[in-house]
C-alpha cells in the first residue's frame, strides 16, 4: 500500500536550481513516484545567517517503502549530489527532508516524522501549503494553512526562472 509523503529539498550551493531538479530525478523510481512539486522558493538562512540564501521546494510523493528505507533513499541521493556533513545548519550542496509520511509519527534516534521543524519553517510551509493546505500534523493537529499563518519573519520570495543561478 503506497503511502502519501512530503520532502522538503533545498539547497545553497553552486547551482541550487539545477541540484533540486536533480535531486527530485535521482529520488523518482518504480517504489518512489513524485506526483507534484511545489514552485520554487529563495529563502534567507534560518539558523546560520552568514550563508548564501537557500533555493527550497516541496515535493508530494507516492511510496511502498517503509520510513527507514525512505530516509536510505534520501541519504543516497544527498551522497551522490555531493552533500558533505561540515557544518551543522552550513551550507549545503542538496538538502533533502522528510516531512509527512502518511498520517504516522516517527521517533526515533536516526529518524523523527512529522519533521521536528517543519511547522515553525516558513520555506516549509509556504511551498507546503501549495501543494496540500489542508494537510493535518499528526502531533499538533493544525493545517498546513493554519501553521503558515503563525509563522512571523523568514524572508522568502518565490523564485525568478530567468535569476542567475550560479553565483
Amino acid at each position: 500500500m503506497a503511502k502519501l509523503v512530503y520532502l522538503g529539498l533545498g539547497s545553497n550551493m553552486g547551482d541550487r536550481r539545477g541540484m533540486l531538479c536533480k535531486a527530485i530525478e535521482k529520488l523518482e523510481a518504480r517504489d518512489l513516484r513524485i506526483r507534484r512539486v511545489s514552485t520554487i522558493y529563495e529563502t534567507a538562512p534560518v539558523e546560520l545567517a552568514d550563508q548564501r540564501w537557500f533555493l527550497n521546494l516541496v515535493a508530494e510523493a507516492e511510496t511502498g517503502l517503509f520510513p527507514m528505507q525512505l530516509l536510505g533513499r534520501v541519504q543516497r541521493v544527498e551522497n551522490q549530489l555531493g552533500r558533505k556533513r561540515v557544518m551543522t545548519k552550513g551550507p549545503r550542496t542538496i538538502d533533502i527532508d522528510i516531512l509527512f509520511y502518511g498520517g504516522s509519527v516517527i521517533d526515533s534516534p536516526r529518524l523523527v516524522i512529522p519533521h521536528p521543524s517543519a511547522h515553525k519553517r516558513r520555506f516549509v510551509l509556504e511551498p507546503l501549503a501549495e501543494l496540500a493546505p489542508d494537510l493535518r500534523h499528526p502531533v499538533l493537529r493544525r493545517s498546513v494553512a493554519e501553521m503558515l499563518a503563525e509563522v512571523r519573519g523568514q524572508a522568502l520570495r518565490k523564485f525568478e526562472e530567468g535569476s542567475d543561478d550560479h553565483a
